[in-house]
């Protein structure tokens, strides 16, 4: 089967769980657009932030460390992990509802501890289910691993619609709805987004609970100890991408100047924007979780790298594929957030599509430490990468708001993909093209400009006709580059 075929194959039905999942997820934006005003909406966003740094906390680097150390020890390690998350999961929870006051006052959210608690159950929920689903992608069981995901995420947008726009609707329609007042509150708000999601959550855990008991759990403390040292870099390295990823929300509500409406209004248009980013962060996503078991189950292979190689001029073709059709077509995409005064934000878009877009090539990169076991070094690029985005947001947010956030995050993952690359070559080499790379990236970067300052000012028709065009331009030279040249076969030797 060529690399290709493989890849885009298990790709597309990961995405049915990540893409369309997300994409199913993302009609969400413009009911919530719809429902909460900026300033709302801005609170939601900065609320959530916190849930992805204790994610990756409390999951510790372990789904990786069950990929490494099961191609050795399969059964053990699937108990130990098991036992492992299981036992911390129940102490954070434990811990989260004995100080849940004060926790609250710490995250100035003093006059809703309820939300705490259903955070702590999200979190608790979502890490017990983080093997079994670790599991299914090791055994290739794409599909199965979609079902429940779907599950997930049609039963958050079920709830989402029922309590923030079916309930009202109907109890404005008079007496004989009046009983739906026993279960639903207008006070909660963006309370139910988090009730929503606890639900998900908890159906979901519920469905992998069998693999649970599918095997009896024996704790090897031994390979514990291998898996830890092997994990907890990576640690390091997610709360470091959780940094990067959603700390500017945490600094524009610190570091913006300006009354708590204003700067929840910032918050959330910034929130809502970066949303349209999504479609490049979609297909990172499925094209990793397709991706990474195959790094680890081709890597004893002589032509590995050839592969791994490959697999990034594919990424590097399609992603750029997807920064300039968002760019095109903004005017589009920009219907997806019902409220235009979030449209104030749109200038952030192709500066996080390009910040997206980096992360991938970065994820591409990274293969050589998760192969060599020199996880440190993936601590290392991301304490460095996290320290950048702190100071580049405490420099530029105080002069240019949400903007200075967005270009902190493009920087800071081209730093990353620059220093891994340096380091990759020395310890374990991969021929990326990169001159073709950079050529591509760049055509890519001159179609949007001058689509952005030329382009737009056309008419509709004379406009559209132009980007259709420049985008054959790109799929040519793309093509020409990575897929016409007997060079580049992309076969797996036998």
């Amino acid at each position: 089967m060529s690399l290709l075929k493989k890849i885009a194959g298990e790709t597309a039905v990961y995405g049915l769980s990540t893409v369309v999942g997300r994409l199913l997820n993302y009609l969400l934006v413009p009911l919530h657009t719809l429902v909460f005003l900026p300033n709302e909406y801005g609170i939601y966003s900065y609320l959530y932030s916190y849930i992805g740094f204790l994610m990756i906390t409390l999951t510790y680097g372990f789904e990786t460390a069950f990929f490494r150390f099961s191609q050795d020890e399969k059964k053990e390690t699937w108990s130990t992990a098991i036992i492992s998350l299981t036992t911390s999961t129940a102490f954070f929870v434990l811990l989260f509802f004995i100080f849940r006051n004060n926790i609250a006052d710490l995250i100035e959210i003093n006059q809703h501890p309820e939300y705490i608690t259903w955070f702590t159950l999200i979190i608790a929920f979502d890490v017990l289910s983080a093997i079994p689903f670790a599991k299914l992608r090791l055994q290739g069981k794409a599909f199965q691993f979609a079902g429940i995901k779907i599950i997930n995420i049609l039963t958050n947008i079920a709830l989402n619609v029922f309590f923030l726009w079916l309930c009202p609707k109907l109890i404005e329609q008079g007496d004989s709805w009046q009983w739906l007042n026993s279960i639903y509150n207008s006070n909660i708000g963006i309370g139910y987004i988090f009730i929503a999601n606890l639900v998900a959550s908890g159906l979901t855990l519920l469905l992998l609970l069998p693999h649970y008991f599918q095997q009896k759990l024996h704790f090897n403390f031994a390979l514990w100890k291998k898996m830890m040292r092997y994990a907890t870099p990576l640690l390091l390295v997610g709360i470091a991408a959780m940094v990067n990823e959603v700390l500017d929300r945490i600094l524009l509500k610190k570091l913006l100047s300006g009354t708590d409406e204003y700067i929840n209004a910032q918050i959330g248009i910034y929130s809502a924007c970066y949303k349209l980013a999504i479609l490049m962060t979609l297909f990172t996503q499925a094209y990793r979780m397709a991706v990474e078991p195959f790094f680890f189950s081709t890597s004893k292979q002589k032509n590995a790298t050839i592969q791994y190689a490959q697999l990034m001029h594919y990424f590097v073709f399609f992603a750029g594929l997807v920064f300039i059709g968002v760019n095109f077509f903004i005017d589009i995409f920009k219907y997806f957030i019902s409220n235009q005064s979030y449209w104030a934000g749109l200038k952030v878009v192709p500066i996080l599509l390009m910040a997206n877009l980096f992360l991938g090539i970065y994820f591409n990169l990274s293969v050589w430490y998760k192969l060599t076991d020199k996880t440190i070094y993936a601590a290392i690029i991301s304490v460095i990468g996290a320290s950048i985005t702190i100071v580049l947001n405490y420099l530029l947010i105080p002069k240019i708001g949400f903007y200075g956030s967005a270009w902190a995050t493009m920087l800071v993952y081209l730093s990353m993909c620059i220093l891994s690359l340096v380091w990759g070559k020395k310890y374990y080499p991969v021929p990326y093209n990169l001159l073709k790379i950079a050529s591509l990236l760049l055509l890519a970067l001159l179609l949007f400009v001058i689509d952005f300052y030329w382009i737009n000012y056309f008419s509709s028709f004379y406009a559209y006709t132009f980007k259709l065009f420049f985008i054959t331009i790109y799929l040519a030279v793309g093509y020409a580059l990575f897929f016409h040249t007997k060079k580049m076969l992309f076969k797996t030797k036998k």
